[in-house]
């Protein structure tokens, strides 16, 4: 129960690392917000808040909602994201992807979790502490020929990430960073080479997360943790 009572924001809840991210919280002790922008069911210790994160005024709303009901905020993790290509069904090349897909990665990769920041970072301030995670994608180190908006927003949370540490570090507030490789949240992953020849168990990433926003991490704060296989230290050909 190493997060009794703790309260956990999570955007991208309802799939992937964040699915997995709200049980593992929960389990171990944790009252856990879900953001999503698909619906879901109130559960014990789990609140579901309909969220679209590129709209900073319906995360405010949750954020007051999550005050209402829970009076602080101990961890954010922004796992909210994907590539415009792929969600929206325009797989093309980047020049003739059109600019409503490329404002979509940005808008959810990173003008999310900075709106996510934004809303949080006050109450943090007020309680002196906290803990928020980003998460990274290794096409934000390597970079992409093709998803050009996803790989330029995933790298711009390294800034962000800096920045937050930065700020909270005078008022107990910690931010770091986590850059997954390719991860089996979804069956073709699995084909994406790395030198350990494999994709990554969810699991795995969200073992990460946990140690991040625990008390045994009290020191680490500005950090990018890449658990990519070794992806980013070439060798390999990358996909585009």
């Amino acid at each position: 129960m190493m997060f009794k009572d703790k309260i956990v924001v999570i955007s991208g809840s309802n799939s992937g690392i964040g699915k997995t991210l709200s049980k593992e919280y929960i389990d171990k002790g944790a009252i856990v917000h879900g953001f999503d922008i698909t619906n879901a069911k109130n559960s014990d210790k789990y609140y579901a808040h309909k969220v679209d994160v590129r709209n900073f005024e319906n995360i405010k709303k949750s954020i007051v909602d999550v005050l209402e009901k829970s009076n602080r905020i101990d961890i954010v993790v922004n796992c909210a994201g994907g590539s415009s290509a792929r969600v929206l069904n325009e797989n093309v090349s980047f020049e003739k992807l059109s600019i409503e897909a490329i404002n979509w990665g940005i808008d959810v990769n990173l003008r999310g979790p900075v709106y996510m920041a934004r809303a949080c970072i006050n109450q943090m301030i007020k309680q002196k502490s906290g803990v928020i995670i980003n998460i990274g994608s290794i096409s934000g180190e390597t970079g992409s020929s093709t998803a050009v908006d996803y790989s330029s927003a995933k790298s711009g949370l390294v800034g962000l990430t800096k920045s937050l540490a930065l700020l909270g570090a005078n008022y107990g507030i910690r931010c770091c960073m986590v850059t997954p490789g390719p991860v089996l949240t979804r069956p073709e992953m699995s084909k994406m080479p790395t030198p350990l020849n494999r994709a990554a168990e969810v699991q795995e990433i969200a073992d990460l997360i946990l140690y991040l926003t625990s008390d045994k991490a009290g020191f680490i704060t500005g950090s990018n943790y890449l658990i990519d296989g070794g992806r980013s230290c070439g060798g390999i050909k990358h996909a585009k």
